[in-house]
């Protein structure tokens, strides 16, 4: 797991001027994105939330296309590559009840509250020093995670077409600097809205080549069950407590692990989702709006899994010593071998949205939090509106300039999603530890939040570095020890949060309206849409039928 990340030279592409061209027209369809978007920002608002004014279609599909990075394309086909069919894990288990979580519970006192950025909620409900301490750590894991999706870009481009790393980072990097420079959040979600059809055009073609070069899904079972075992091809095979697997995990840690801990904290309280819901037109599309990403967030394992288990079965020392391709390959490697020209530009066009979306929901949202969390609260406070925008647009810069010195971190993990999955288990748990708990629980002190925070982050830290790097504590993966480090960051902000909470005091009761379960605010008390009374408007039922769904999907892959 500590080889590099560099992809194979023998993957190069042979692009043409057709697959070239297709790529400038994507290029140039971005940029007018942008420059579209520029006449709809007059304040502070409209640049950092849309001026809250987008229908729930269009934020829907943002809010899963901001998840359509470098996790989903790279890493989740390096997953399947390297565990199989327990990569469903991460949508089934490990999305689809976290978003309809978001939508049905939370989304109402985020929108309700009026909050700019999910840590906002956290100043509102504690205190300065909670608000603080949430916003320079998301600042941070948003830098980091956007270097994750920029580096995966470059060494992509410069294995499949030849184009030195540098200058992959560099425009790749000016392209997301411009449009969300001009346009702000606006022009972030409509471009999300335009990638992930194009990231599904990329995806489609080779998941249905690369089966057919295996002999189906037959083909493709009956390889791996006789070459990696049956356990491979199964979803919950090989779980039980003390089993061995390829993942390193049992029943019990993804359920808590995955399913709970990591999972909800990232889709509640990962503000470059959040953020898209809330720049909904009103409560009940910002409702919707993860529930609506919900049902494709459902199928589109499919699309990522497969890929990975073709590449499987076409190199079967993929990833190994024996092998000069690693886990991340699987997606260039099936380009390579099976697209034709044309195709292969659209493939590529696609995986060039799919990082570049992922780069720009974190650059977004780090601008806003950076803006309005930090530097309008605590450095530059009471300055006229068009102040912020205008250093809402050098911080985005700032943004992108970090990303690319923060890129080059992910060098060291050959599995990005295992990266990532670390990087959750530090910044995002912790932060929800704190807003379940706050959200839920009355008697949570203004203090409670803070300790709660550098509790749950040092416990995740201490368990990944100190007790599963130092050989302490023997746990078979990265990915085994990163649902480890989630459930011990959780338990330790919780249980740190309930202590400190018994000796400091509480905040007062009049001020916890529409902060709590079970009180309310004016916000959230808004009358329906027009038409809000039709089925597929209403987010319960819309919840319940992504839960559903997603129960059944796992029915043929279970045993």
């Amino acid at each position: 797991m500590h080889t590099p990340t560099y992809l194979s030279a023998e993957l190069r592409l042979p692009t043409n001027w057709l697959d070239y061209t297709i790529l400038g027209i994507y290029f140039l369809v971005v940029l007018g994105i942008g420059f579209a978007a520029r006449r709809s920002v007059k304040t502070s608002l409209d640049f950092f939330l849309s001026g809250r004014s987008l229908p729930a279609w269009v934020t829907g599909l943002a809010f899963i296309a901001a998840n359509l990075g470098a996790t989903e394309i790279l890493g989740m086909a390096a997953n399947s590559a390297q565990y199989g069919v327990y990569t469903t894990h991460w949508y089934w288990i490990g999305a689809i009840p976290a978003m309809v979580f978001l939508g049905l519970v939370m989304m109402p006192f985020y929108y309700g509250s009026k909050v700019r950025s999910v840590p906002e909620f956290l100043l509102m409900r504690f205190d300065r020093a909670a608000h603080l301490l949430s916003s320079v750590l998301f600042a941070f894991a948003a830098i980091l995670i956007a270097g994750v999706n920029l580096y995966a870009l470059a060494i992509v481009v410069e294995a499949l077409l030849g184009w030195p790393e540098w200058v992959a980072i560099v425009v790749a990097g000016f392209f997301v600097l411009a449009y969300i420079t001009l346009g702000g959040l606006s022009s972030a979600i409509y471009n999300e809205v335009l990638q992930f059809f194009v990231i599904l055009a990329a995806l489609i073609p080779i998941t249905f080549l690369g089966l057919k070069k295996v002999g189906g899904w037959d083909g493709l079972s009956d390889s791996l069950t006789k070459s990696h075992g049956a356990d491979f091809m199964t979803s919950w095979g090989g779980t039980g407590i003390g089993s061995d697997n390829p993942l390193g995990a049992n029943w019990l840690t993804i359920v808590l692990g995955l399913g709970f801990v990591l999972s909800f904290g990232y889709w509640t309280t990962n503000f470059a989702e959040v953020q898209r819901a809330l720049s909904a037109k009103n409560l009940s599309a910002a409702q919707r709006t993860p529930l609506i990403a919900a049902f494709p967030k459902i199928f589109i394992v499919f699309l990522v899994m497969i890929p990975g288990l073709v590449a499987a079965v076409l190199v079967p020392k993929i990833g190994t010593s024996g092998s000069d391709l690693q886990y991340n390959d699987a997606i260039p490697y099936l380009m390579e071998q099976l697209l034709p020209n044309g195709v292969l530009g659209i493939a590529v066009t696609g995986l060039l949205a799919a990082f570049m979306a992922g780069m720009a929901a974190n650059v977004s949202s780090f601008n806003t939090v950076f803006t309005t969390d930090i530097w309008a609260k605590y450095v530059v406070r009471g300055r006229e509106d068009g102040y912020y925008v205008r250093f809402g647009r050098l911080i985005t810069a700032i943004g992108v300039l970090a990303s690319i010195g923060t890129a080059f971190l992910a060098r060291s993990f050959s599995n990005i999603m295992a990266y990532l999955q670390t990087l959750f288990s530090f910044f995002n748990v912790p932060m929800f530890v704190v807003f379940i708990i706050g959200m839920f629980w009355k008697r949570a002190s203004m203090k409670s939040g803070f300790w709660g925070l550098i509790a749950g982050t040092t416990a995740a830290m201490v368990n990944y570095f100190v007790l599963y790097k130092q050989d302490i504590v023997d746990i078979p993966s990265d990915q085994g020890a990163n649902f480890v480090s989630a459930i011990a960051g959780f338990v330790a902000g919780a249980v740190v949060m309930v202590a400190v909470s018994l000796f400091t005091a509480p905040k007062p009761a009049e001020e916890l309206q529409g902060l709590v379960y079970g009180t309310r605010s004016p916000g959230m008390a808004e009358p329906p849409a027009p038409g809000d009374e039709a089925w597929y408007r209403k987010p319960a039922l819309l919840g319940w039928g992504a839960i559903v769904l997603a129960a059944a999907c796992y029915i043929p892959f279970s045993f």
